[in-house]
């Protein structure tokens, strides 16, 4: 079973600062290219309640990590995104802004690998990419998938360069036990409706603060909350594996969530984006 544990916002952690800046360059730098000054990155974490020295040593972070490089536009000093962060911004677009959601027709796709002994940590890589992308364990080097995922995990799989050590096949559940009760021991359903219901609760007084018309003309609280909702939000598309409705539980939390998640982004999006257009 992939397990799913509940965790508590790290907003204030240097971790959580990184997630903040990894947010705002998906949302904005981007669209001008990829790049930000890092003058107008600190104005906007400042809106955040991030002070100048914690933005440069999360910077540093991230850029150790591969995800920016130092860049100078027009003399200023800043920040562009690597190559390979693109790509995975890129493909977490498909996640974090649609709803995404299999059917029972479609069947499954399995992952079957087998690492040797000597690259276990090529293992341990490859078991953290199928549960990132939505897989549920099966069995030993055996993982699962709604079939909507399979391109995606082709892709992410040979990029990785893991694609050698993986067999992919397209299937179809024939029995004996029924399906919905074996998924919940495929995946942590539980664990993950908790999340999404933690998403909620943490969130939803957001959204009744906002349609009250409390900050209702303030584009930098506007802009500071989409941030700080799309950071919490966007982990968890990439836990969910999109199951078809009927075999999930009962009351599930995931509608809710996003539900909550997209009506937030409605009402904060033009706001924010117009925050950012003033101070870049």
């Amino acid at each position: 079973m992939t397990t799913v544990k509940a965790t508590p916002s790290r907003a204030g952690t240097d971790s959580g600062l990184r997630a903040f800046i990894v947010t705002i360059y998906g949302l904005y730098a981007r669209e001008v290219g990829g790049w930000l000054g890092i003058s107008t990155l600190i104005q906007l974490m400042t809106q955040l309640e991030v002070d100048e020295p914690a933005v440069r040593s999360s910077i540093s972070r991230l850029k150790r990590r591969g995800i920016l490089e130092s860049e100078r536009v027009d003399g200023r000093a800043g920040y562009g995104l690597s190559d390979q962060a693109r790509v995975i911004l890129d493909e977490g677009d498909r996640r974090i802004f649609r709803r995404r959601q299999g059917t029972v027709e479609e069947g499954w796709v399995l992952a079957v690998f087998s690492v040797p002994e000597a690259e276990r940590q090529r293992r341990h890589t490859l078991r953290s990419r199928l549960s990132w992308l939505g897989f549920g364990s099966v069995g030993a080097g055996v993982w699962i998938a709604p079939a909507h995922l399979q391109a995606e995990a082709r892709d992410v799989l040979q990029r990785e360069e893991l694609a050698d050590y993986v067999d992919l096949f397209e299937s179809r559940y024939l029995g004996f036990a029924a399906v919905e009760n074996e998924v919940a021991q495929w995946w942590d359903l539980a664990g993950l409706d908790r999340l999404y219901q933690q998403f909620h609760d943490d969130h939803a007084p957001m959204l009744q603060r906002w349609e009250s018309g409390a900050g209702r003309d303030h584009e930098g609280r506007a802009f500071a909350d989409y941030i700080r909702v799309l950071t919490a939000w966007r982990r968890l598309p990439y836990l969910d594996p999109g199951l078809a409705p009927e075999l999930l539980p009962g009351d599930w939390s995931g509608k809710r969530a996003a539900d909550l998640f997209f009506a937030l982004q409605r009402r904060l999006e033009a706001p924010a984006h117009r925050f950012v257009d003033s101070v870049r």
